[in-house]
């Protein structure tokens, strides 16, 4: 383990996270609000801890300084975990979240575009905060590291390793030869996308603070908002032009890449994407006839299922009704989409659509095999044969999948509240959804739950995002041992 290594990049992490505090601090300047002293505190914390951590650890001539697999790992998980202990010092030196735990949740939450809070009065948050809450979506879901190899000269393509770490899916490629490159063209296209997004919010009568907090949250699939309602109040337009964008962040980043250079035909081949597209319009069509009853029209409730379905899908976590309120039936077609998730390499949570095709795909070789011992079937995957050791790896990380969901519900089992809402908990968590069903509801929080809570859920929300592996080495031992 390069140990000099690990934490002197996990230093200028920290500065980078300084300077993304600017952001937050110019909005609390502008509209005259004292919390842009609580901001500067988190900015100075930020270079002060950065720069100390780099100082300490920085790497003498002639010291290794590649980056392999291993590093890449313990420096992804140890960024998401520094950034949001220092991301949450904002919220409690304002007092606007005075508990420290709550505030690390709802930093948590943002990074890992969960979307889950503890908040039960939005509005009455000061817009500096609300901007950095928000703010937080953005810069995870595309990826914190992403976002440094493609701003910093961090050009060695050992850089890769790290890219792979953070990366949601079964399988993280180079779009371009170089890594930096590759983080530079999916940032471009992440900004272009999320820029148009703004634009659109902005014709439809949104303010231009509005239009950039939903924006945030609609390309980080988070699903922070500034009212308490979510979606709710504004119009059919906004929530609909929402709706498009949580469908259009949902897909895997490396197809628009393909469109650019105008491989249109792998484009509209994608296996991922048209299921992805299916399970969309198939869950939105079975509880759109479901709650019919419930609204006026059939436009309405059309566009309801519609956003909620989308929203779910792609772990937005936006709502623009009480889907509390829907019977069994669409409740549980929500419950499987929190876990389904959208297509691997977007900015979405979830197990990811091609997880699910290549279980799925593997279940049938498997019975097949056992009907005719003699044959011989490859699982394919987007027209190519898997190899046993991808089908391997998927099918590991499903059943850890599983037994980290029943072990954190069993750790918060104790709590006071009902099975719908305690499972639903883990569920929106772990696979960065933000509300569930029940208490977590979108009329309601995670406020009720005592701090023991609120850290494992936190945990499993980093557990969530960055795919388990990180969060599981960087507690292991045996990992940060030197190697001989």
């Amino acid at each position: 383990m390069n140990r000099k290594m690990v934490f002197y990049t996990c230093g200028r992490m920290l500065l980078l996270e300084a300077v993304l505090l600017t952001l937050p601090l110019l909005t609390a300047i502008f509209y005259r609000e004292s919390c842009f002293l609580s901001i500067l505190a988190g900015v100075a914390a930020a270079l002060l801890c950065g720069g100390i951590i780099m100082l300490l650890s920085k790497p003498k001539e002639g010291d290794v300084t590649a980056i392999y697999s291993r590093e890449g790992f313990i420096i992804t998980a140890l960024t998401w975990v520094l950034y949001s202990a220092i991301g949450a010092l904002p919220f409690v030196i304002s007092g606007e979240i005075p508990s420290y735990i709550d505030a690390f949740f709802e930093t948590v939450s943002g990074f890992t575009t969960t979307g889950a809070s503890i908040l039960t009065d939005v509005e009455s948050m000061s817009k500096g905060l609300l901007m950095w809450r928000s703010f937080t979506h953005w810069v995870g879901g595309m990826g914190i590291l992403v976002m440094v190899l493609a701003v910093t000269p961090m050009s060695n393509d050992r850089s890769m390793h790290i890219m792979r770490a953070e990366m949601p899916g079964p399988v993280v490629g180079k779009l371009v030869p170089k890594a930096k490159q590759t983080a530079k063209i999916l940032y471009i296209m992440y900004f272009i996308l999320t820029l148009l997004e703004i634009i659109l919010l902005l014709i439809g009568g949104m303010s231009l603070f509005e239009a950039m907090i939903y924006s945030f949250g609609t390309a980080g699939t988070g699903g922070f908002g500034c009212y308490a309602d979510s979606m709710g109040g504004f119009s059919p337009y906004l929530q609909w032009v929402v709706t498009v964008f949580m469908f259009i962040f949902g897909i895997n980043f490396n197809l628009y890449y393909l469109l650019l250079i105008k491989r249109f035909k792998a484009v509209f081949s994608s296996e991922e994407l048209w299921t992805y597209a299916g399970i969309v319009f198939i869950s939105t069509a079975a509880i759109a006839v479901n709650i019919r009853p419930l609204y006026g029209t059939a436009s309405e409730a059309i566009r309801h299922s519609a956003f909620q379905v989308m929203s779910i899908v792609s772990t937005s976590g936006f709502a623009t009704t009480d889907f509390n309120l829907w019977n069994g039936f669409s409740k549980a077609i929500l419950v499987i989409l929190m876990i389904i998730g959208a297509c691997a390499g977007s900015t979405a949570g979830g197990l990811k659509v091609s997880r699910v095709i290549m279980l799925f795909k593997s279940v049938k070789c498997e019975l097949k095999r056992m009907l005719h011992p003699r044959s011989v079937s490859a699982v394919r995957f987007e027209g190519k044969p898997l190899d046993r050791q991808t089908i391997s790896g998927v099918a590991f990380y499903f059943a850890i999948y599983v037994a980290i969901i029943f072990a954190v519900f069993l750790a918060i089992s104790w709590e006071p509240f009902d099975f719908e809402t305690k499972f639903t908990s883990v569920l929106a968590c772990f696979n960065n959804v933000g509300p569930g069903l029940g208490a977590v509801g979108p009329a309601g929080s995670f406020a009720g739950y005592s701090w023991i809570t609120k850290l494992v859920l936190s945990f499993s929300m980093l557990l969530g995002r960055l795919e388990i592996y990180p969060m599981l080495f960087m507690l292991s031992p045996s990992v940060w041992r030197r190697q001989m």
